[in-house]
């Protein structure tokens, strides 16, 4: 079982890492902000809060990144500032709801999740830029049928990292 969930999250990580134009685009998005007076903020949705740990206090975190909620409210958002939005799927209620307003506000933002349903609005349709997690199911299939281990939050921090290294390295050209 450890041999194919380590094949299998090896395959999404060099999946998500092959579309270097969309972390790059997401690096050039979030660069604006930490080249100006914006901030950049980040907020994931249910246990992909984790991701805000990880940028906000990690060893590497992402510069002039803040959560975009204290105390349940969201910062006051201008539009020199950026959004890292994190969510399982693209289609989540409450990332929609939230993408519509940062949209309709003129924010731009970047949404880290996994496209289950094309045909489905989604952040994909939102986001200015969107980073597919490309986790539809579990990676690996057991003996009744059932497929388990959804690394959902290790995904959305390997791709957290791939935005924040290419970040990192705009902002040393530009120094």
């Amino acid at each position: 079982m450890l041999k194919i969930f380590t094949t299998q999250l090896n395959g999404i990580f060099k999946s998500i890492s092959d579309d270097e134009f969309t972390i790059e685009d997401a690096a050039r998005l979030l660069a604006q902000a930490a080249i100006s007076d914006g901030n950049i903020y980040i907020h994931g949705f249910k246990d992909m809060q984790g991701v805000l740990f990880q940028a906000l206090e990690g060893d590497e975190a992402i510069p002039h990144c803040k959560p975009l909620y204290v105390n349940d409210e969201l910062a006051k958002l201008s539009p020199v500032d950026r959004i890292i939005l994190v969510s399982h799927h693209s289609h989540d209620e409450d990332a929609l709801s939230l993408a519509h307003q940062l949209a309709q506000d003129y924010i731009p933002f970047i949404a880290l999740s996994s496209i289950v349903d094309d045909e489905k609005e989604g952040l994909q349709n939102l986001a200015d830029v969107h980073i597919n997690l490309k986790l539809k199911r579990g990676l690996v299939p057991t003996e009744t049928g059932e497929r388990v281990g959804f690394p959902s939050l290790i995904v959305a921090l390997y791709s957290l990292y791939t935005i924040n290294l290419t970040l990192k390295e705009l902002l040393e050209e530009l120094d």
